[in-house]
C-alpha cells in the first residue's frame, strides 16, 4: 500500500506542528450509557450472549408486534459522549491545544465530564443530553434524550460566555469545529448568527478551518437540511470549510441535491465527494463508509481503503475519531490522501482498543496493518 508509506513519511515530517495548533470544538454534550442488548443470559453479570447484529435486533423487535417483548440492555460503561466531546478528546490525544464549548452542565459540570472539562478549559453552556447506545458488531443504534440541547442558542451562548470572550477564543483558533447539527435544534440559527455577528469581528486568517458534521440528519426535514447546507458556504470568506459525511449521510445529501445515487466504489465515492463539494461551494468534502474513505478538495480527489475491524471493542465515537484524524492531518500539513489515511487509522485504532490514539500510536498502527 503505497499510500501508507507516503502517510508515514508525511507524518514524520509534520507531526511536530501539532502542539502549536489551537482548536475550539463544540457544541453538544451527552452522557453516553453504552449497552449490549441481551440475546440469551446464562448467569449474572457478564454471563450472556449479546444480540450480534442490528438486523437480529430488528427481527427480535418485529417478532413482538401485536404481542410484547422485554429486551435487557446490559450496561457496558457510562462515559462522556456527544460528537463534540469525543472529537475533542481525540484531538487532545493528537497533541493539539483544545478548548471545548458545549453542553457539559448548566449549574455544574456533570461528573463524567470533570476530567475532560479541566483538560480542555471547557466553557459549558447547557446541560448534556442522555443517550443509550446499543452496540452491535455491524453498527449501533442510539436512543437519545436531548431536551436540554434546546437551550443552545446564540443569545444563550453570549449570556453564558460573553461576546468579547467568544470573539477572543474564536480569534485564536486555527480550527473551529461545530458538530452534531442534527441533535441541536437551533444550531442553524447559531451558525447564521456566527456568520452575521461573530465572524466579522475576527482578524483575517485565510488558514482558519471550519469543520462541520451533520450527525445522521435522517430525522430532520429536507428543508432544514437544505438550509444548513446552503449556509456552510457563508463561512468560506472567513476560512476553509470542511464538511464530513459518513456514507449514509452522503447519500442523503446527494438525493437532496438531485443527484443519481451511485454504487459504492473507489471512483464513485470520489465522484460523490466532488459533486457535493461543487454543489455546496466549500473547500473540502469527506465521505467515509466503514471500510474506506474519499475526499474532494481544491487539490482534486483522493481515496484510501481502511483497516476494517470485524469484531470491534467499541463503535460509538468511531466517526468522531475519523473526523479528528482527517482534520488534524490537514491542520499539520498532510496531503488529502495522507489525511484520509490518518483518519481511517485513528478510527481503526479506536474501535480496536477503546482508546484515543496519539500520533505516535498512529504511526505504529499504520505501519502494522495489512
Amino acid at each position: 500500500m503505497e499510500y501508507k508509506a507516503k502517510t508515514l513519511a508525511e507524518l514524520e515530517k509534520n507531526s511536530a506542528r501539532a502542539p502549536s495548533i489551537k482548536t475550539i470544538i463544540g457544541i453538544d454534550g451527552f452522557v453516553d450509557k453504552i449497552v449490549h442488548p441481551v440475546h440469551k443470559r446464562s448467569g449474572p453479570g457478564d454471563h450472556f450472549q449479546r444480540i450480534p447484529t442490528i438486523s437480529d435486533f430488528g427481527s427480535r423487535i418485529s417478532s413482538a408486534a401485536g404481542k410484547s417483548a422485554n429486551i435487557e440492555l446490559a450496561p457496558v460503561v457510562e462515559k462522556l459522549g456527544g460528537n463534540g466531546p469525543i472529537m475533542a478528546n481525540a484531538q487532545c490525544a493528537h497533541g493539539l491545544q483544545v478548548r471545548y464549548l458545549g453542553a457539559l452542565g448548566e449549574e455544574a459540570i456533570h461528573p463524567v465530564f470533570s476530567e475532560f472539562a479541566q483538560k480542555t478549559q471547557a466553557i459549558s453552556i447547557a446541560d448534556p443530553g442522555i443517550s443509550h447506545a446499543a452496540e452491535f458488531k455491524d453498527g449501533k443504534i442510539i436512543f437519545g434524550s436531548m431536551a436540554s440541547l434546546e437551550n443552545i442558542t446564540y443569545p444563550h451562548i453570549i449570556e453564558q460566555v460573553g461576546e468579547a470572550e467568544l470573539v477572543a477564543q474564536f480569534s485564536e483558533a486555527d480550527l473551529i469545529a461545530m458538530v452534531n447539527w442534527t441533535m441541536v435544534p437551533y444550531l442553524t440559527d447559531v451558525f447564521r448568527d456566527f456568520v452575521e455577528k461573530l465572524l466579522p469581528q475576527l482578524p483575517e486568517n485565510p488558514d482558519r478551518t471550519f469543520f462541520f458534521d451533520l450527525a445522521d440528519p435522517e430525522k430532520r426535514s429536507d428543508e432544514d437540511l437544505r438550509e444548513v447546507l446552503e449556509l456552510f458556504k457563508s463561512f468560506e470568506p472567513f476560512g476553509k470549510v470542511i464538511l464530513g459525511l459518513n456514507y449514509r449521510e452522503a447519500e442523503q445529501v446527494e438525493k437532496l441535491l438531485g443527484q443519481e445515487l451511485l454504487e459504492k466504489s473507489p471512483e464513485n465515492l470520489q465522484t460523490m465527494a466532488a459533486r457535493i463539494r461543487e454543489a455546496l461551494a466549500v473547500d473540502t468534502v469527506v465521505v467515509h463508509p466503514v471500510d474506506c474513505a474519499a475526499c474532494a478538495t481544491t487539490e482534486g480527489t483522493a481515496y484510501v481503503s481502511g483497516p476494517l475491524c470485524e469484531d470491534p471493542k467499541i463503535t460509538t465515537g468511531a466517526g468522531d475519531h475519523f473526523n479528528s484524524g482527517f482534520v488534524t492531518g490537514r491542520l499539520i500539513g498532510l496531503s488529502p490522501e495522507a489525511a484520509l489515511t490518518l483518519a481511517v487509522a485513528t478510527s481503526g485504532h479506536y474501535v480496536r482498543t477503546g482508546d484515543s490514539p496519539t500520533l505516535d500510536d498512529l504511526a505504529k498502527f499504520i505501519a502494522s496493518w495489512d
